[in-house]
């Protein structure tokens, strides 16, 4: 299994698809299956069947992941960039491969 270069807390930027051009903080990783939730972004109607906690029921909008793929890192310049790592003091750190920033 590949190392995913995408981590929770991180801004990023949606490259494909529906939502293509969106930006926003990565909520959860979900490593097995590559894909990742963006707060604000790929939100699906789902219904609820009314229960005792939620006694309304009702159609609610939840965040559905997407695939890691379409996603790109945005650095401190506002700009998408690709993710490399180098070693620094004995660590392996995540550096933006436009900027040459760490990240």
């Amino acid at each position: 299994m590949a190392k995913l270069k995408i981590k929770t807390g991180d801004i990023v930027r949606v490259l494909a698809g529906e939502h293509k051009g969106s930006e926003g903080k990565v909520s959860k990783v979900f490593i097995e299956k590559n894909k990742a939730i963006v707060e604000g972004v790929n939100l699906v109607s789902k219904h609820e069947k009314p229960s005792a906690t939620n006694p309304q029921g009702g159609i609610k909008e939840k965040e559905a992941p997407l695939h890691i793929s379409n996603l790109s890192l945005i650095d401190g310049n506002g700009k998408s960039t690709r993710i490399g790592y180098q070693s620094k003091d004995g660590k392996n750190v995540r550096f933006a491969k436009t900027t040459k920033e760490v990240i």
